[in-house]
């Protein structure tokens, strides 16, 4: 039968594994350090697994596949024995090399006069960084991540944050960054800058 499904491009998957952990049924696997489908009849076609991939290596097709059995999904899930979530490994075997490729929103902490602190004290100049997503390298932003939506956006070379000694105050105070290289970075990002 002619229905959706996803596919995963080998060449732009990390093997984070974070797409493993969204499949709820289990239709993904990290094989040889890349996300797998296993089994066209795990996979509901529905793309719980896209939004969590960091290199938008995962899209929707529409193919030739066996069709999705609710039944085997549970009765596989029920033999399964519980095992740790991929990004979980061991860092040797993490075949992405940064196991902090997950999105996330960064809230800082503020301290308070009266907070005991273990750490060495800090000079009370120094400042805190503005950095409020993460990751902030294009490659590896998802580009459905929920803080996009209505943020304001401050795309910059790497070598600026480097290059401009206030960078961090200035500009990045307030908004969602991204940073690459537009030298030495492979590919063209203006599709997944405008998706």
């Amino acid at each position: 039968m002619k229905r959706k499904i996803v596919e995963i491009d080998e060449t732009k998957c990390t093997g984070c594994g974070l797409c493993i952990s969204a499949c709820h049924e289990g239709a993904l696997q990290l094989i040889d350090g890349k996300a797998k489908l296993v089994t066209d009849s795990y996979c509901d076609g529905l793309g719980a697994c896209l939004p969590a991939c960091p290199a938008d290596a995962i899209r929707i097709i529409e193919r030739e596949a066996a069709a999705f059995d609710e039944a085997q999904v549970a009765a596989a899930q029920a033999k399964a024995t519980p095992h740790p979530a991929p990004a979980a490994a061991a860092p040797e075997k993490l075949a992405c090399g940064c196991p902090g490729t997950m999105a996330r929103t960064i809230t800082p902490k503020a301290r308070t006069a009266d907070t005991p602190s273990t750490a060495p004290a800090l000079p009370s100049a120094a400042p805190q960084s503005n950095i409020a997503t993460w990751p902030i390298q294009i490659k590896l932003v998802p580009v459905n991540a929920p803080y996009f939506k209505d943020a304001s956006l401050l795309i910059a070379a790497d070598c600026t944050g480097y290059a401009a000694a206030d960078f961090n105050a200035r500009f990045m105070k307030g908004r969602v960054t991204l940073i690459g290289c537009p030298k030495l970075d492979e590919g063209d990002y203006s599709e997944k800058l405008t998706a």
